[in-house]
């Protein structure tokens, strides 16, 4: 297998509200939240994939105009072992309200100011977190 075949391409969603939480997703059956988001399928492009995603996965109808891309982030899978995700990054500010669909067991919104006690996907913890603490 070769590295590419290990890669799993993804668009996630660097998504806040106007206090300025930020907005994480734990999928059934896995312990790590992480960002919303999901896999890029063929031909598709990153932001329509997002837009995809949130819709299906927490029932929010956002717009492409209110995605900021904010680059491409690789990390260690946190649900694949062996895997790397490769994530192209979008920031949104929503006050909407998401529900939990699909496979989303939960949601959790974190504050700038709370210190995280939940167990966090790498992406989220070594890419996400330093981003939106810095207001970038």
């Amino acid at each position: 297998m070769s590295s590419s075949d290990r890669l799993i391409r993804i668009a996630a969603a660097l998504l806040t509200d106007s206090q300025g939480r930020l907005l994480l997703v734990r999928k059934r059956g896995t312990e790590s939240f992480m960002q919303p988001g999901g896999k890029i399928e063929p031909q598709e492009e990153p932001g329509a994939a997002l837009l995809r995603e949130l819709r299906e996965e927490l029932r929010l109808e956002e717009e492409r105009k209110s995605l900021a891309h904010l680059g491409t982030f690789a990390a260690p899978a946190a649900n694949e072992p062996g895997f790397t995700v490769r994530a192209e990054m979008f920031r949104l500010v929503s006050d909407a309200r998401p529900q939990p669909a699909a496979e989303i067991a939960e949601i959790a919104w974190l504050s700038p100011d709370a210190t995280a006690t939940v167990t966090l996907a790498p992406l989220t913890r070594d890419h996400v977190l330093p981003l939106w603490r810095s207001g970038r």
